[in-house]
């Protein structure tokens, strides 16, 4: 059983590259199914993660905005790409390669969401880990939660701007690997 506050140990867990992580939620992100690479590398068990919500996994270090970037995106009916840093029960941390999408019922509704997630390229995420460590210098900055992701939203933003990419276009730029189907 999670304890009430997990502090992050700093020890890394890494995952096979041939295995995925798999989970889904409901419209509010409450967890109705986890895999046992889910449950294994978050060190959970199924009554930790099954009708708790998906941010009982959520690491400090990882930027509100990309969470924003991600909801907005599967609330709009789309499938969403994003490096995610996670927090396992026990402390330690890992890094996914998430591919989250709604499901859609027989009248077309979306009636849930879907997420498979693999181990990352090591090359993008020496790209995006000084990313989001701006990004949530950006949120520290401010005392305000929804400051803070303000700030960080629009600090996003710009960078995207800056390199002249959409989100998608930036996170398939990462790594020719993470290309692959």
């Amino acid at each position: 059983m999670r304890p009430t506050i997990v502090k992050p140990t700093g020890q890394e867990r890494r995952f096979s590259t041939d295995e995925f992580i798999v989970s889904k939620t409901d419209l509010k992100g409450i967890i109705r199914y986890a895999n046992d690479v889910f449950l294994r590398v978050s060190a959970a068990d199924e009554a930790d993660l099954i009708g708790k919500p998906h941010n009982v996994i959520r690491h400090p270090d990882m930027p509100r905005a990309v969470y924003k970037l991600l909801w907005d995106g599967i609330q709009a009916r789309r499938e969403v790409f994003a490096y995610v840093l996670n927090l396992a029960f026990d402390g330690a941390h890992y890094w996914i390669f998430a591919h989250v999408t709604p499901s859609f019922g027989p009248e077309g509704a979306v009636v849930a969401y879907h997420s498979n997630r693999r181990s990352p390229d090591q090359h993008a995420l020496s790209r995006v880990q000084p990313l989001y460590a701006k990004l949530r210098a950006e949120e520290r900055r401010h005392a305000n939660a929804s400051d803070a992701l303000a700030a960080s939203t629009d600090l996003f933003e710009s960078m995207l701007a800056g390199l002249g990419q959409t989100y998608d276009e930036f996170v398939w730029t990462l790594s020719p690997e993470d290309g692959r189907s």
